[in-house]
């Protein structure tokens, strides 16, 4: 009875061993199934992007999700082949990056997956001799599975996942589905990039229209400067556009428009060529880059004013000549991604419009300064021919008839009225002289220099400043006395721009036949108690040199007034 208890039994054991096998190969099935659906929607889901920065971002965070790895990363390869230009994660907190510290370049184990882009799972990263440990504040990790990314048969970049969940190893499933995951992630990648290009030569041909029509309406110089860089910066998604124009007679180049940033404080700066992104793109005449603007040690020279800003880009503004007119120099924010080819192509095209306006602005300021003269030429003809004849004929005839008057007080008055005719003509004749005075028929005249100092501040303020000039300036005041005077209302219009956030600044230039007096005034915020002092010291050099005096004051509607005055010798 006992043998014929057991033989139920082992028949009973083997089907439950059965049932158990059974039961497992389904759980298997099962979880290959939703593994593959897992993928597939890792797949669509990375697919449905245009965006490449949300491309990116999503890539990572599927691999994360397929293999159940706490920690991801993708690392974009840089433009050189060898380091990392962007490195995007997934399973840091912010305040963890931050203790970290800056993002990795591609050395040690993630740059072996540059050096030798296959697949790479490991079971203790560790241990494998490319590993040079981590930084400080780096959590401990164990595990690694790291695939390349490819785009068009090129390495994109790399994925990196490490620590399975559950103290599990990477196996050859996980890197197969992560492959799978890379491929699909090109293909993403490619069509991400495609419509980025697409969208970006959208841009420039919209812009490029818009500078033409701005070129042909006759738009001033300033303002089809702006809307270039404007459009520059929009386009390639920069956080600052400046264009800086070379100092003429020194190897220094000036701020001429800033957008973005600080531009209150980088707007009128001059800074030295040599030492600076804008002065070698001007030394090489062709596009220069950099990775890291505010910490390339070939960038020395000037004023720090670029924390903050990695890659960056210099254009140099040209002519037809060849002359280099100015640079147009874009930069965007720390761990952003550099300027391609893509982009910098473009702007070379952009350059050449912006060079076109900074020449159509020359010609047409010498336009207006030919016309001008020509205008002067036909006033000068006016009072000679016209006025200067009638005034001596009066003049003449009441000499005459000053013969016939017995009343001596009368006789007097016609007398001097006769000598202030005579005065009259001579202010007549010395106002032809200055208004037909060329000097090499470039407009080097007191009241032109003015005119173009004024004019040249208007980019560095943002506004053009009101003008008003009286008196003989061309002929009464001393060629001496003018240098001053240019000098001194150069050194008020840019500190006025550069410290009295004013929007309105008033300039008067007066020759009063004994002095000549140089009055400005804004509504910006007066005279700071403390600062640096050299240009107003410099000011009132010039004047005591002359004789004359330097006053400064606050009006009561605010602002400040600066009053400049030198004697006119006679």
């Amino acid at each position: 009875m006992g043998g014929d208890e057991v033989r139920p039994r082992v028949p009973q054991l083997r089907l439950d061993e059965l049932l158990e096998e059974l039961q497992a190969r389904i759980d298997a099935a099962r979880g290959t199934r939703d593994r593959v659906h897992s993928l597939l929607e890792a797949v669509l889901s990375v697919g449905r992007e245009l965006d490449l920065t949300q491309v990116l971002r999503r890539i990572v965070e599927a691999a994360a999700v397929l293999v159940d790895a706490r920690y991801a990363a993708l690392g974009v390869i840089g433009p050189d082949g060898e380091t990392l230009s962007q490195f995007l994660t997934v399973g840091l907190e912010d305040d963890e990056i931050a203790r970290i510290g800056p993002y990795p370049t591609g050395r040690g184990l993630l740059g072996e997956l540059i050096r030798h882009p296959e697949p790479l799972r490991l079971d203790s990263l560790s241990e494998h001799p490319a590993s040079y440990g981590c930084p400080a504040h780096h959590p401990v990790m164990r595990t690694f599975l790291g695939v390349p990314v490819r785009v068009r048969g090129e390495v994109f970049g790399n994925l990196y996942l490490t620590d399975k969940r559950g103290g599990e190893e990477f196996d050859a499933d996980d890197e197969s589905v992560i492959s799978t995951l890379a491929v699909a992630a090109g293909v993403a990648i490619d069509n991400a990039r495609l419509y980025e290009g697409s969208q970006r030569q959208h841009g420039w041909l919209r812009a490029s229209a818009e500078i033409t029509r701005a070129l042909l309406s006759g738009s001033p110089r300033s303002e089809v400067v702006e809307l270039i860089a404007q459009r520059a910066r929009e386009i390639t998604g920069a956080e600052l556009a400046d264009v800086s124009v070379p100092v003429p007679g020194t190897a220094a180049l000036r701020v001429e428009l800033a957008l973005g940033g600080d531009a209150a404080e980088r707007l009128g700066l001059v800074v030295p060529a040599d030492g600076t992104l804008s002065g070698e793109a001007v030394a090489k005449a062709e596009p220069v880059t950099t990775a890291d603007l505010a910490g390339d040690p070939r960038l020395s020279g000037g004023p720090r004013r670029f924390d903050g800003l990695g890659t960056a880009v210099a254009v140099p503004l040209g002519r037809a000549g060849g002359l280099i007119e100015g640079v147009l120099l874009l930069a965007r924010r720390a761990g952003e991604p550099p300027f391609t080819e893509r982009e910098i192509g473009p702007l070379l095209s952009f350059a050449d419009q912006a060079a076109l306006a900074l020449e159509l602005g020359e010609r047409r300021r010498d336009a207006e300064q030919l016309a001008m003269l020509e205008d002067r030429d036909r006033i000068a003809r006016d009072l000679h021919d016209l006025a200067i004849q009638r005034l001596f004929a009066t003049g003449m005839t009441l000499q005459s008839a000053a013969r016939f008057i017995e009343h001596s007080g009368a006789s007097d008055r016609v007398l001097r009225a006769v000598g202030d005719l005579d005065e009259t003509i001579k202010i007549i004749r010395s106002t032809i002289f200055g208004l037909r005075a060329r000097e090499d028929a470039a407009g080097h005249g007191l009241r032109a220099r003015v005119v173009r100092v004024v004019g040249d501040a208007q980019p560095t303020l943002g506004f053009a400043p009101r003008l008003s000039m009286e008196g003989l300036l061309d002929t009464d005041v001393p060629a001496e006395t003018a240098e001053h005077v240019v000098a001194v209302l150069a050194e008020a219009l840019s500190n006025t721009a550069r410290h009295a956030g004013a929007r309105r600044v008033e300039v008067s230039l007066r020759a009063t036949g004994t002095q000549v007096v140089l009055a400005v005034q804004d509504d910006g915020v007066g005279i700071p108690e403390q600062g640096r002092r050299s240009g107003l010291r410099n000011m009132v050099e010039r004047a005591e040199g002359l004789g004359g005096a330097l006053e400064l004051s606050s009006p009561p509607e605010g602002g400040a007034r600066l009053v400049w005055s030198a004697p006119l010798g006679n």
